[in-house]
């Protein structure tokens, strides 16, 4: 039988069109300016994204850039493990939403899932200032 883990959509609106949004997004450089969760400096060594984090290096696979608004990447933080991040933008008026939902590890208690969500919104907070001032 398959394992449901619990979920959480996490959002963010955003004062600017969904287009420039996803094009910022879209570009794995671009993670280290906002998404503090990656570490502060994410590469391309031997055709792989290593993110450097605290705990070390951490590979990482983003969706191919598309039309359709999808962000998705898989954060791999040992060999064997793979974490699944959903994440999409959609238009809002002339702004966008940007959802991300974030699952439960299995191993992950109430409140390592709570400061996890309060993590991702910082960062998404971190995103919208980003693209709202410039």
């Amino acid at each position: 039988m398959a394992t449901l883990l619990q979920s959480r959509n996490l959002s963010v609106s955003i004062n600017r069109n969904a287009k420039d949004v996803y094009s910022f997004v879209s570009v794995p450089e671009n993670f280290p300016r906002w998404a503090s969760g990656l570490g502060k400096s994410l590469k391309k060594v031997n055709g792989e994204w290593i993110a450097e984090t605290p705990e070390g290096p951490v590979k990482v696979r983003f969706t191919e850039r598309n039309e359709f608004g999808i962000l998705d990447h898989w954060v791999s933080p040992k060999p064997g493990v793979q974490i699944y991040i959903p994440m999409r933008v959609i238009a809002n008026g002339s702004g966008c939403e940007l959802i991300f939902t974030l699952f439960r590890l299995p191993d992950m208690s109430d409140e390592q899932f709570v400061a996890d969500a309060e993590w991702v919104m910082r960062d998404l907070t971190s995103l919208k200032i980003l693209l709202e001032a410039s």
